[in-house]
Protein backbone atom coordinates (compact mmCIF):
# COMPACT_ATOMS: atom_id res chain seq x y z
CA UNK A 1 0.00 0.00 0.00
CA UNK A 2 2.83 2.40 0.79
CA UNK A 3 4.41 1.65 -2.60
CA UNK A 4 1.07 2.16 -4.36
CA UNK A 5 0.60 5.44 -2.52
CA UNK A 6 4.05 6.63 -3.54
CA UNK A 7 3.23 5.82 -7.15
CA UNK A 8 0.30 8.26 -6.91
CA UNK A 9 2.75 11.02 -6.00
CA UNK A 10 5.58 10.27 -8.37
CA UNK A 11 5.86 7.90 -11.34
CA UNK A 12 2.19 7.06 -12.07
CA UNK A 13 0.48 10.34 -11.26
CA UNK A 14 -0.87 10.97 -14.77
CA UNK A 15 -2.04 7.36 -15.08
CA UNK A 16 -4.10 7.68 -11.89
CA UNK A 17 -5.64 10.94 -13.10
CA UNK A 18 -7.30 8.96 -15.91
CA UNK A 19 -9.30 7.12 -13.27
CA UNK A 20 -10.72 10.19 -11.53
CA UNK A 21 -14.36 10.63 -12.62
CA UNK A 22 -15.32 14.07 -13.90
CA UNK A 23 -18.22 14.02 -11.43
CA UNK A 24 -15.73 14.30 -8.57
CA UNK A 25 -14.02 17.40 -9.91
CA UNK A 26 -17.31 18.89 -11.10
CA UNK A 27 -18.88 18.69 -7.63
CA UNK A 28 -15.92 19.18 -5.28
CA UNK A 29 -13.43 22.05 -5.08
CA UNK A 30 -10.50 19.84 -6.12
CA UNK A 31 -8.83 18.98 -9.40
CA UNK A 32 -7.87 15.50 -10.62
CA UNK A 33 -4.29 15.90 -9.44
CA UNK A 34 -5.51 16.80 -5.96
CA UNK A 35 -7.68 13.68 -5.87
CA UNK A 36 -4.72 11.53 -6.92
CA UNK A 37 -2.45 13.07 -4.28
CA UNK A 38 -5.10 12.68 -1.57
CA UNK A 39 -5.82 9.06 -2.45
CA UNK A 40 -2.10 8.33 -2.55
CA UNK A 41 -1.70 9.81 0.92
CA UNK A 42 -4.57 7.65 2.19
CA UNK A 43 -2.98 4.53 0.69
CA UNK A 44 0.36 5.33 2.33
CA UNK A 45 -1.31 5.92 5.69
CA UNK A 46 -3.27 2.67 5.49
CA UNK A 47 -0.14 0.73 4.52
CA UNK A 48 1.86 2.27 7.34
CA UNK A 49 -0.98 1.65 9.80
CA UNK A 50 -0.97 -2.06 8.94
CA UNK A 51 2.69 -2.19 9.95
CA UNK A 52 2.74 0.02 13.04
CA UNK A 53 -0.67 -0.87 14.49
CA UNK A 54 -0.77 -4.68 14.38
CA UNK A 55 -3.52 -4.87 17.00
CA UNK A 56 -5.76 -2.85 14.69
CA UNK A 57 -5.18 -5.00 11.58
CA UNK A 58 -8.78 -6.16 11.35
CA UNK A 59 -10.17 -2.65 11.61
CA UNK A 60 -7.62 -1.29 9.14
CA UNK A 61 -8.49 -4.12 6.76
CA UNK A 62 -12.14 -3.07 6.83
CA UNK A 63 -11.14 0.54 6.15
CA UNK A 64 -8.88 -0.62 3.33
CA UNK A 65 -11.72 -2.67 1.82
CA UNK A 66 -13.97 0.41 2.03
CA UNK A 67 -11.24 2.45 0.33
CA UNK A 68 -11.02 -0.07 -2.52
CA UNK A 69 -14.82 0.06 -2.84
CA UNK A 70 -14.78 3.87 -2.80
CA UNK A 71 -12.38 4.10 -5.73
CA UNK A 72 -14.35 1.59 -7.81
CA UNK A 73 -16.42 4.37 -9.48
CA UNK A 74 -13.13 5.70 -10.84
CA UNK A 75 -12.50 2.38 -12.55
CA UNK A 76 -16.04 2.42 -13.95
CA UNK A 77 -15.54 5.99 -15.15
CA UNK A 78 -12.31 5.03 -16.86
CA UNK A 79 -14.09 2.19 -18.68
CA UNK A 80 -17.14 4.26 -19.64
CA UNK A 81 -15.03 7.24 -20.69
CA UNK A 82 -12.63 5.01 -22.64
CA UNK A 83 -9.70 6.74 -20.92
CA UNK A 84 -6.33 5.06 -21.26
CA UNK A 85 -4.15 4.54 -18.21
CA UNK A 86 -1.94 1.77 -16.87
CA UNK A 87 -1.88 0.07 -20.28
CA UNK A 88 -5.67 -0.18 -20.14
CA UNK A 89 -5.92 0.96 -23.73
CA UNK A 90 -8.83 -1.14 -24.94
CA UNK A 91 -12.40 -1.71 -23.86
CA UNK A 92 -11.57 -5.33 -23.05
CA UNK A 93 -8.70 -4.28 -20.77
CA UNK A 94 -10.65 -1.48 -19.06
CA UNK A 95 -13.73 -3.65 -18.42
CA UNK A 96 -11.54 -6.59 -17.39
CA UNK A 97 -9.88 -4.35 -14.80
CA UNK A 98 -13.26 -3.95 -13.11
CA UNK A 99 -13.14 -7.63 -12.18
CA UNK A 100 -10.00 -7.02 -10.13
CA UNK A 101 -11.57 -4.52 -7.72
CA UNK A 102 -13.78 -7.04 -5.85
CA UNK A 103 -10.68 -9.23 -5.53
CA UNK A 104 -8.84 -6.34 -3.85
CA UNK A 105 -11.75 -5.81 -1.45
CA UNK A 106 -11.77 -9.51 -0.57
CA UNK A 107 -7.97 -9.55 -0.23
CA UNK A 108 -8.05 -6.61 2.20
CA UNK A 109 -10.57 -8.42 4.40
CA UNK A 110 -8.99 -11.88 4.11
CA UNK A 111 -5.40 -10.79 4.75
CA UNK A 112 -6.30 -8.86 7.90
CA UNK A 113 -8.66 -11.37 9.49
CA UNK A 114 -8.01 -12.64 12.99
Amino acid sequence: MVFAGLSHLFWARKEFQAQVPDLVTDTLPIDKDGVVVASGAVEMMLGAALVVLPKERRRIGVILAAFFAAIFPGNIGQALGKRDGFSLDSDKARWGRLLLQPVLVAWALWSTRD
